[in-house]
């Protein structure tokens, strides 16, 4: 074997080291010099010496020829050969995370990077491993890594993925990650979008002078999370603290802040050591996201100028407060009223969520503050115009809230008395008496007491305003049904469909009837999407809201049209002895008594379009929303709105609310892994965070381990009577015997996607005959279409397929 080899020259480099190693080991194995196994490999001995020298990382084409000429694995020496690349061309970062790219010269660095990642494979190996004739020829893969150009199409990126030695299961992030670059609506993953409906609503001018901002001007909000947008497009803000300086410049309405004043704004009383470049920085980066001249330096700080009017959320808010309170003063209440709704209807949830520091934390203070006040006063009006039996409901929610805010308490007993409740009034009035005593050994304030006892002694003065300022109505009706389900605390997301739903929705008004209809997949939310965007636009139906579980999945009999009709009229005030007996008479006058009236009737779960056709209104002002797994292309004059599985943006966010936000943020990748196993499947996401919401002892990398098994994660995502499984069990029950071999042989494919080519060979059908079958399982709920020709499986439902197939 010849003279001794020299020491591995690098012992610090561990993936350099292994390398080195194993190939001295194969070699030794062999029992050959190198002068023998330079006959062998077709190189010279000095090459393959070098390759196992452990100076350097020799090229891929070396270390084959070594693994070739010894007879050793060529695999499992370019698996080593691509860590100790990594490490030699990688910065300790980590691999390129697509959540964070925005905009394509980010992806184009991304895809550079995974380049690098796998340790440079030449573009010949790149163009075989990609799979397929012509998926990535080799010049198309150079002009990626030069970022000259970006994948023609999804399949195209999946093969530059997998040539790049990316899991599977990450593809479905960078095809979003694409569809963003290339700001395509169409993503997998839908970023989210700029405003909720009812910010929308709320923006519109209060009088003729407001300015409506353009779809180019900038918009931001802070009575949320803090974004920006430029017109639809959404603008990067950077981190936590980039985005609380963003925040702290905007609330300051164009004045300057020094930069001692950001400092102090950020850390408080212990800033970093290099906090002033930190400003500088954050500075700098919004700069170039926002438009040239806002951000401006002066005067040693920074200010936000020349910002169109309108484009600051808690601008419009406190102007449209300063109209309420003109509307209130010339005694048009039902105007007011109206213009706090739309104030109020910009918070999305809590002011300045997420930002660190001292400025930020009393900034929500104030903002939640003044956000009470105007619910005080858009609740004095309500009961000012009789509205009390529907105040009540929301006043006692926000008493349970807010327990020591007099104010909320005053109203509720107002409301209560006025709706003939004068004992639970008192109760009222003794219960505050008690917790005040109880916790801040005070007594209510005069202005309570008087209440309590012009209760007590039932004074007229308190009966209910004799004139109410709204307008009577058009027909006169003894019961207005409220049968929407409770909408749940922790919705996120969906901007974009919630815009959708409510503009479908609110233009009952100007048709005959307005239909939508949610369709996707078991487990994706489209109930809860559904219920959320009915309690977003029921203050476009006064006269109420109907609501039924139509029982088309997961039920044996599914419900009766004529069934669902009798329970309807009963609703509507019909007595039992007036209902008629027919479907057809019950329909006629189910039509008649909606007729004249603004009705919004939530359809849930159907099993199909036939079932839904005699529950729809039919008339002017009337709504009709409907779920279902199947897609209702019957159902005329119904707008379809697919749902797809949430975004990672998404999904993240919906983890850490049920989970909070400190588990979650002190393992953000294991809280990403558990998210991606649950294929970002909404109900599949609530069961594994209510298990591990319940579970103090575990991490979140416990649930992720978990999870990370295929074979067992369905019987994983099982959580009380929730469960993933028979979810798809379902859908699978619903297919004949054609369509179930088409499904399972789908998924045994290695890649998530299927084009409709590849997808014909492996079913051995034609092109059409395969396509016919592909768009039965979309369907069904077990396929998500992804383009004309592409389709994708879900992963648990590739999970399911295993588990019929073992």
């Amino acid at each position: 074997m010849g003279r001794k080899e020299k020491p591995i020259g690098s012992s610090r480099d561990e993936g350099l080291f292994r390398l080195a190693q194993w190939l001295r080991d194969q070699r030794s194995a062999s029992g050959c010099s190198y002068a023998e196994l330079a006959a062998r490999a077709g190189c010279h001995a000095t090459t393959l010496q070098r390759a196992a020298s452990g100076r350097s990382v020799p090229s891929a084409r070396s270390v084959r020829a070594y693994a070739l000429a010894c007879g050793a694995s060529q695999d499992a020496a370019m698996e080593l050969w691509r860590k100790a690349r990594r490490r030699s061309v990688r910065s300790a970062e980590g691999p390129p995370n697509p959540l964070d790219i925005n905009g394509i010269d980010m992806f184009c660095a991304g895809l550079r990077e995974l380049y690098e990642a796998a340790g440079r494979p030449s573009l010949r190996d790149m163009e075989r491993s990609a799979g397929g004739l012509g998926r990535l020829p080799h010049s198309t893969a150079h002009r990626i890594v030069l970022g000259r150009t970006v994948p023609r199409d999804v399949h195209q990126l999946t093969g530059y993925l997998t040539a790049c030695s990316v899991a599977v299961v990450e593809h479905p992030l960078w095809v979003d990650a694409w569809r963003r670059a290339l700001g395509q609506e169409t993503a997998l993953f839908p970023a989210p979008q700029p405003m909720a409906p009812t910010a929308q609503r709320a923006m519109q001018p209060v009088s003729t002078t407001r300015h409506k901002v353009s779809a180019t001007e900038l918009y931001f909000s802070v009575l949320g999370p803090v974004r920006a947008w430029r017109g639809p497009v959404s603008l990067p803000t950077g981190s936590p603290q980039q985005r609380a300086l963003l925040a702290a410049l905007l609330l300051r309405e164009g004045r300057t802040a020094t930069a001692g004043e950001l400092i102090d704004a950020l850390w408080g009383e212990d800033p970093p050591s290099q906090a002033l470049a930190a400003v500088r920085t954050y500075a700098s980066r919004l700069r170039k996201a926002l438009d040239a001249g806002v951000l401006v330096s002066e005067s040693g700080g920074y200010a936000v100028r020349g910002l169109p009017e309108g484009a600051l959320d808690a601008a419009v808010a406190q102007d449209l407060a300063a109209e309420a309170e003109k509307a209130k003063s010339a005694g048009d209440l039902c105007h007011a009223r109206d213009l706090l709704g739309r104030a109020l209807a910009l918070w999305d949830g809590e002011p300045l969520a997420g930002l660190p520091g001292p400025y930020a934390e009393a900034q929500r203070v104030r903002l939640e503050e003044w956000r009470l006040q105007l619910l005080e006063s858009r609740l004095d009006m309500d009961l000012e115009q009789g509205c009390h039996a529907e105040a009540v409901s929301e006043l006692t929610a926000l008493t349970a809230a807010h327990p020591l805010r007099e104010r909320l308490r005053e109203l509720l007993m107002l409301a209560l008395y006025r709706s003939g409740r004068q004992a639970e009034a008192l109760a009222v009035y003794a219960d505050t008496r008690r917790l005040l005593a109880d916790e801040l050994g005070v007594d209510p304030r005069p202005g309570l007491k008087e209440l309590f006892q012009r209760i007590l002694e039932a004074d007229p003065g308190l009966a209910e305003p004799s004139a109410p300022a709204p307008a009577p109505e058009p027909v006169a009706v003894p019961v207005r049904p409220l049968q929407l389900p409770a909408t749940v605390p922790d919705f996120t997301g969906r901007f974009a469909l919630m815009r959708e739903l409510d503009e479908i929705l609110t233009s009952a008004v100007d048709q005959v009837m307005a239909v939508a209809a949610v369709t996707g997949i078991g487990g994706v939310g489209k109930t809860t999407l559904a219920v959320h965007a009915a309690h977003q636009a029921r203050g476009a139906f006064p006269d109420g809201q109907l609501y039924v579980d139509l029982e088309g999945a997961g039920h044996r009999w599914a419900a009766e049209p004529e069934t669902v009709l009798g329970a309807f009229l009963r609703a509507l005030g019909t007595a039992d002895s007036e209902v008629p007996d027919s479907l057809e008479e019950r329909a006629a006058l189910y039509r008649s008594l909606l007729s004249g009236r603004r009705v919004l009737v939530l359809l849930d779960n159907a099993r199909d379009a036939a079932q839904v056709r005699p529950l729809l209104p039919g008339t002017a002002g009337c709504a009709a929303l409907v779920t279902s797994r199947v897609r209702m292309v019957d159902l005329a004059g119904a707008h379809l709105v697919d749902l797809d599985v949430m975004s990672p943006d998404e999904a993240l966010p919906f983890f850490t609310r049920i989970v909070g936000q400190e588990r979650a943020t002190a393992e953000r990748g294991a809280a990403l892994d558990v998210v991606t196993a649950c294929g970002f499947l909404p109900l599949a996401i609530r069961i594994a965070a209510s298990r591990l919401a319940v579970r103090r002892l575990w991490t979140v990398s416990v649930l992720a381990r978990k999870l990370a098994d295929e074979r067992h994660r369905l019987g994983e995502l099982r959580a009380g009577d929730l469960s993933v499984k028979p979810v798809f069990e379902f859908s699978y029950g619903q297919l004949d015997a054609e369509q179930a071999r088409a499904f399972l042989l789908l998924s045994s494919a290695t890649c998530p996607f299927i084009s409709l080519s590849d997808s014909a060979g492996l079913l051995n059908r034609s092109i059409a005959e395969a396509g016919d079958l592909l768009e039965s399982l979309a369907d069904a709920g077990l396929l998500m279409p992804i383009g004309a020709e592409h389709y994708q499986m879900h992963g648990l439902a590739r999970s399911f397929a295993k588990t019929l197939q073992a």
